[in-house]
């Protein structure tokens, strides 16, 4: 049979999915074993016995399933998802449907369904993709950059220009963000490799800022700063003047307090103060507070 190998006498269909109990399973592969059964009427009839060989644990969702490395199974996905965000961008996130999708992908639903169990699978892979192509474009963004100001604007500027055309489809996802039992929620499990990422380059901000801050400061700056930039880009969601001004003076205003005050703090006077903040950074992801 065209496509499959011979293993102990069955045949091997990589990719083959059959329905079980009502269900499609796959991507696997199906053993077929053509035998002889006699039936009670001494008749000997040839059936065609189904084996299903699970290549892919059923609890995997499309967001953490091995990837098809085929080229046309990536420009499948790659057209779904840019389908999704045209859909997301002009209908909002709520509005739109996998069946519309689909159809704008020009693929079937079942086939969209493969590969993207659900709206928010999209909305997933569509963070994975912009931690993705963001990564050079902040390390070109560092280079040659120095002091802190400057090293973290870098890193905020091209964020800010990346997610500038979905600034209405992320705002329309806050309503589910804000639950941490979302999976699409930046404060959620399901997030946190993107998050952790995220806090990497923080962490190479401040490295090159040449700015002194006692260890334990510095330890909880990545995630300080991390918390600083969703505060700013909830600002800048809600900005509504031109160009979102506001936001940049926010940024700028607030960037050169930040600055003042990391430089104050190696002052054994302010020993307290920066105690609290770093409790407070603990807080924030879940540990418990100091006694």
């Amino acid at each position: 049979m065209k496509g499959g190998g011979h293993q102990g006498g069955k045949v091997l269909i990589p990719g083959c999915r059959i329905r079980l109990k009502g269900h499609f399973v796959g991507p696997s592969i199906c053993r077929i074993e053509r035998v002889q059964k006699k039936i009670d009427t001494g008749e000997a009839r040839t059936y065609t016995v189904f084996e299903h060989v699970q290549t892919t644990p059923s609890h995997m969702t499309s967001q953490n399933k091995p990837s098809r490395t085929t080229e046309k199974a990536e420009e499948t996905r790659s057209r779904i998802l840019n389908a999704a965000l045209d859909l997301f961008r002009s209908k909002g996130f709520d509005q739109a449907t996998l069946r519309e999708i689909a159809t704008v992908a020009g693929v079937s639903l079942g086939n969209a369904y493969y590969y993207f169990d659900s709206k928010e699978a999209l909305v997933m892979a569509f963070y994975s993709r912009a931690s993705e192509e963001m990564a050079p474009l902040i390390e070109k963004a560092l280079a040659g950059v120095k002091g802190f100001e400057k090293r973290v604007t870098a890193v905020l500027s091209v964020k800010f220009e990346y997610f500038g055309p979905d600034r209405a489809f992320l705002g329309a996802l806050l309503r589910h963000g804000a639950d941490p039992q979302n999976p699409l929620s930046p404060f959620g499990e399901e997030t946190r490799p993107i998050r952790e990422r995220d806090m990497e380059y923080f962490a190479k901000a401040f490295e090159g800022s040449r700015i002194d801050v006692p260890n334990d400061l510095a330890r909880q700056l990545p995630k300080l700063l991390w918390l600083y930039q969703m505060g700013l880009i909830l600002f800048w969601i809600y900005d509504r003047s031109d160009g979102q001004r506001r936001t940049k003076q926010l940024r700028e205003k607030s960037l050169a307090l930040m600055a003042i005050g990391l430089k104050l703090a190696s002052f054994p006077l302010l020993r307290p103060l920066r105690k609290k903040i770093v409790e407070l950074v603990r807080i924030a992801e879940g540990a418990e507070a100091d006694a």
